[in-house]
């Protein structure tokens, strides 16, 4: 969800943990055999700034500390740019590994 971060805190540094080739080696190098790896990239769309506040009351790494009263003024930025596009479109990356013991 960096666009999200992104809108609410300003431009954040990538955290490469969400890397699925980096979970590949680490558990290579744990000793175990990497059977499958799978990664997706899920898009998210909220329609009103209401539906992104609750959002991120409920999924707190998004937006560490946040409140809507310390973050009003972008919350007005990105309910005004939702009336003008329609909606906020934001992504997640996911994967699953499945790893054996070697």
């Amino acid at each position: 969800m960096h666009e999200l971060s992104d809108f609410i805190l300003g431009p954040q540094p990538p955290s490469g943990r969400r890397d699925p080739e980096r979970a590949r080696r680490a558990a290579e190098a744990a000793g175990l055999r990497v059977v499958d790896l799978r990664s997706e990239r899920l898009r998210t769309v909220f329609f009103d700034v209401g539906a992104v506040v609750y959002f991120l009351r409920l999924v707190v790494w998004i937006v560490p500390g946040f409140t809507a009263a310390a973050h009003r003024e972008r919350l007005r930025d990105l309910h005004e740019q939702i009336g003008r596009d329609g909606a906020f479109v934001a992504h997640a990356s996911r994967f699953l590994i499945e790893a054996v013991k070697a």
